[in-house]
């Protein structure tokens, strides 16, 4: 009887609480600053300046070099995507033989054009630059400028599984970039390598990356004023978008009142937008910018009802609850998992309506089956740590896949893919590589930069403890095992960003990459979540939607 009644204890006990910060946002959002005229003059003028980019472009032809430069300089400023024929057609041009030819820096650059574009190009264009041992050649750092170093080291972020040359590339080159920082006189070159050491280039969030890269243009002495002009204008007009968008959202999160009704909840709908500029930032991607807020608003619910209020038994009828899926059959819920239920079938009819007036309801039963696989991942976790029974490593990542939210928050954004198919979600449904590789980034990080939060000060087991107690190790150990795998797993994804590409559009597969992007920006501060803790991306917000550029 003692045992029994130590584990119903154990089932019926509330666990620790965490009293999250509430919003910093507060009303900021709550009022429409849309200007129809003024977001038609931005886009006339827009249009204007596009017809001397693309003129730009074509006449940089007769230099592959000035032309990837050119390309690179849009991509950072963001203004790709009005240019995506022109550069694929740029591209397509660009062949190995080509890049071999050239030196350091312009090699460098078009291996990491073409990857970032889903071109197939080997490590062979580097062979002129190896020694006998076939490794990059001691001198070639100290004989190279800082630009083309800095060069390397992006291309070596989009290495492939057992590409070791870019590996240890990687590794060499941060390291030589470290040491030179503080010496650095430009103070444009300065920034730009202090934010590569931080994110990257290839795993930076475009969006965040171009406020940030415009502001460094500017003050380029060998810029081109037409293109900077165009890159104010083109983030002016995206600002007042996304300003009406989160105006929109916030009347919609305000009505349910959730705050109030739910008070061991995180409320972070500005962070969960920003989310959805990560994900797409385009103009025609707000039925994604929209549904992923959404669906990361039902995710944040889901996993603090789990993981922060909920007894076992009561997360226990509510999944069988939610596997039931009716909206009559709630009277066993306690009240507070009725507001949670309520709020998810709100959700689920919004979604309905999105579908069908997108020609994807197709999608609808893939929406609901991807809200109770989470639930139950969620269900099993909380079921662990309740009963101190914590299963194998691997089996914990298993489940961790699905808790990392990836396969919700395709589902929620299908609506706003034109180019997704019934197909592409039977693809999905076999868990391939990419999506595989791409979840597990989310999940270590998270894994790594909410730790501390998720053991509430040592009171409950994680990943970490699993790993400790598996592979007999500390703390230490383990979290440096876990930004080992986060590299692994980054390989695999840069792989299969390119081997996809015969199937899978580029719209479709680029939010495998950009979740992942995203996940290195809200992760990547010393055991911070900038999803939980709304200081890490109080400055992002500020720069993209409050904050216009001066013209």
């Amino acid at each position: 009887m003692g045992e029994e009644s130590s584990v119903s204890c154990l089932r019926n006990s509330r666990p620790p609480v965490t009293d999250y910060v509430p919003s910093i946002w507060a009303d900021t959002f709550s009022t429409s600053s849309f200007k129809e005229q003024e977001q038609q003059k931005y886009e006339e003028a827009i249009e204007e300046l596009k017809k001397e980019a693309r003129c730009i472009l074509l006449t940089a032809a007769a230099s592959p070099r000035k032309q990837m430069i050119l390309i690179d300089t849009l991509e950072r400023l963001g203004l790709a995507y009005h240019f995506e024929t022109e550069i694929e057609h740029i591209l397509q041009q660009i062949n190995q033989q080509t890049l071999q030819d050239y030196d350091l820096f312009t090699t460098t650059l078009g291996f990491r054009l073409l990857r970032q574009h889903r071109h197939h190009v080997s490590c062979s264009v580097f062979d002129k630059f190896l020694d006998q041992d076939a490794k990059f050649k001691e001198s070639l750092l100290l004989s190279s400028d800082t630009e083309s170093v800095l060069s390397l080291y992006d291309a070596a972020h989009v290495r492939f599984r057992h590409e070791n040359l870019l590996k240890e590339a990687a590794v060499s080159t941060k390291q030589y970039l470290r040491g030179i920082e503080a010496e650095l006189l430009d103070s444009s070159l300065k920034e730009k390598v202090n934010r590569a050491l931080k994110h990257p280039l290839h795993r930076d969030v475009p969006i965040f990356y171009a406020r940030f890269f415009i502001s460094i243009y500017e003050k380029d002495l060998s810029r081109n004023e037409l293109l900077l002009k165009l890159a104010k204008l083109n983030f002016n007009f995206l600002q007042n978008l996304y300003k009406e968008e989160l105006f929109q959202l916030t009347g919609w999160w305000n009505k349910f009142d959730v705050k109030s009704k739910l008070t061991y909840a995180r409320d972070r709908l500005v962070e969960a937008y920003l989310w959805g500029v990560a994900y797409h930032y385009e103009p025609q991607y707000y039925n994604v910018r929209i549904g992923l807020v959404k669906g990361i608003q039902i995710t944040g619910i889901m996993d603090d009802t789990y993981d922060n209020y909920a007894t076992l038994n009561e997360a226990q009828i509510f999944t069988q609850t939610l596997d039931r899926w009716n909206a009559n059959e709630v009277d066993g819920l306690p009240d507070y998992m009725k507001i949670v239920y309520d709020f998810i079938l709100s959700i689920y009819e919004d979604y309905k309506c999105s579908a069908s007036k997108h020609e994807k309801g197709f999608s609808v039963p893939y929406f609901k089956e991807a809200v109770q696989e989470l639930s139950s991942a969620y269900n099993q976790e909380l079921e662990w740590v309740t009963e101190r029974n914590m299963p194998s490593f691997i089996e914990y990542a298993r489940n961790s896949e699905i808790t990392s939210s990836l396969y919700m928050m395709f589902a929620v954004i299908i609506p706003g893919l034109k180019s997704l198919t019934p197909e592409t979600i039977d693809w999905v449904k076999t868990e391939p590589l990419i999506t595989v590789s791409t979840a597990m980034i989310g999940r270590y990080m998270d894994d790594i930069g909410s730790q501390h939060r998720e053991s509430k000060g040592g009171k409950v087991l994680t990943a970490v403890d699993c790993y400790m107690k598996q592979y007999n190790v500390s703390k230490e150990e383990t979290l440096s095992k876990f930004g080992e795998l986060v590299e692994d797993a980054w390989e695999d994804l840069n792989k299969e960003w390119v081997e996809t590409t015969s199937f899978l559009p580029t719209e479709i597969a680029v939010q495998f990459l950009n979740y992942a992007r995203m996940c290195d920006a809200c992760y990547n501060s010393n055991d911070g979540d900038g999803y939980t803790d709304p200081a890490i991306f109080k400055s992002n917000v500020v720069a993209l939607f409050l904050n216009p550029l001066l013209i």
